[in-house]
């Protein structure tokens, strides 16, 4: 008796249904991540112009950033130039009034981080009319 031999059949793996499964997965992961800003600044930043300022009749904070990273809060040096003491030097000459408007003058050389810091301690106090002064260039028109 003469038997045939059978052939062997490749396994055949269909891949549809994984990928299908796959991509539901990333879509419902894309959809229910929260992406959440951790710490967040608003400014109102200044227009330079041509014209004179009239005088400010309200009183300011004037933070100074010199190009060492010192702080001065309305022309006095602090002693260091941590956020911890720029902190007590706005709450002292603030008096607790956060509505003052606070205008930040920044050494053309100073560290951004520096300004960022200044900044960041005048917000969490409860500023919120923060300014960066400005010179206005005659060169750049």
């Amino acid at each position: 008796m003469k038997l045939q031999a059978r052939q062997r059949e490749e396994p055949d793996i269909n891949l549809t249904s994984l990928i299908d499964v796959v991509l539901l997965l990333l879509v419902f992961f894309m959809v229910s991540t929260s992406f959440v800003r951790e710490s967040e600044i608003r400014l109102s930043l200044p227009e330079a112009t041509d014209t004179a300022v009239a005088d400010i009749e309200r009183e300011i904070i004037e933070i100074t950033v010199t190009a060492t990273g010192s702080y001065l809060v309305d022309g006095r040096l602090l002693v260091n130039n941590q956020a911890a003491t720029l902190r007590r030097a706005i709450v002292e000459i603030s008096e607790g009034r956060d509505r003052l408007p606070v205008i930040i003058r920044a050494d053309a050389q100073a560290r951004h981080q520096d300004v960022v810091t200044a900044m960041d301690v005048a917000g969490r106090l409860g500023h919120s009319d923060i300014s960066i002064a400005t010179v206005s260039n005659p060169d750049a028109r």
